[in-house]
């Protein structure tokens, strides 16, 4: 498996406090599957210009030193849109060594014009990967359709898929219709996994969906290549059942 999206880079945001949660995790993460894993720590739009790249860059030498002999670790960002038309085109703000850049939006609900922003970094010649959508307020099955057919790519984040709630019921319905690209942990130190999206969907029969979910449309992306297509899986009856039952 790939995870792209880990607050693992300790001590720098809400993220892992120390080395020790983070190896912890990656300790974890390894004896899951997992073989190449991002960390993306929490950066402002705004203050990209004054991001503490060389800063991130120690630390993160020292936990790729200290890292489960065969797991490769990259380092990126988690990029908060809150400022428009901000140039996030230096390399040191992409994930790894590829053009995709993760980026969010505030939880309050999606600002104005933010199909427009989305453009703007695809058409700057970026592979925008927009991290979480089933999180933001307003968000739609329709506003997905857009912004995939603008370049964008989804990621979601894999607890949700098995959690109540809006959020998760949206992650759900787009699963069914085949509008996630990628799924994450976004682990900050604590007990999510791939892992348990992974067995999730191998347990709906959806065999395809979690090779391409977890592993090859990261793959494709952090090589610069388009993620393929993820088949629509749909929940069976005892899923509806267990939804609106709370069981």
């Amino acid at each position: 498996m790939i995870d792209i999206h880990t607050h693992l880079l300790p001590g720098v945001d809400d993220g892992s406090p120390s080395f020790d949660v983070s190896l912890a995790v990656l300790e974890r993460f390894a004896e899951q599957g997992v073989s190449t894993l991002v960390c993306t720590p929490h950066l402002n739009a705004a203050q990209a210009s004054q991001a503490p790249v060389v800063r991130h860059q120690e630390l993160f030498a020292e936990l790729q030193q200290r890292a489960p002999s065969g797991m490769t670790l990259q380092l990126g960002w988690e990029i908060m849109l809150d400022s428009p038309n901000v140039d996030l085109t230096a390399p040191e703000l992409s994930l790894g060594h590829s053009r995709a850049v993760l980026v969010e939006f505030t939880r309050g609900g999606l600002p104005r014009g933010a199909s427009a922003e989305l453009r703007r970094i695809a058409r700057a010649g970026r592979t925008p990967v927009l991290a979480h959508p089933e999180r933001y307020f307003g968000c739609t099955l329709e506003a997905v359709r857009e912004w995939r057919k603008l370049g964008v790519v989804i990621q979601t984040d894999a607890s949700v898929l098995m959690g109540r709630g809006v959020p998760s019921e949206l992650a759900r319905d787009m699963l069914a219709e085949g509008l996630i690209d990628i799924l994450a942990s976004d682990n900050h130190g604590d007990s999510r996994s791939l892992a348990s999206a992974r067995d999730w969907l191998l347990e709906r029969g959806g065999e395809e969906q979690a090779v391409l979910l977890t592993f090859a449309n990261a793959d494709s992306v952090l090589s610069d290549e388009d993620p393929l297509p993820v088949p629509p899986l749909r929940s069976g009856l005892m899923d509806r059942v267990k939804r609106i039952f709370g069981r």
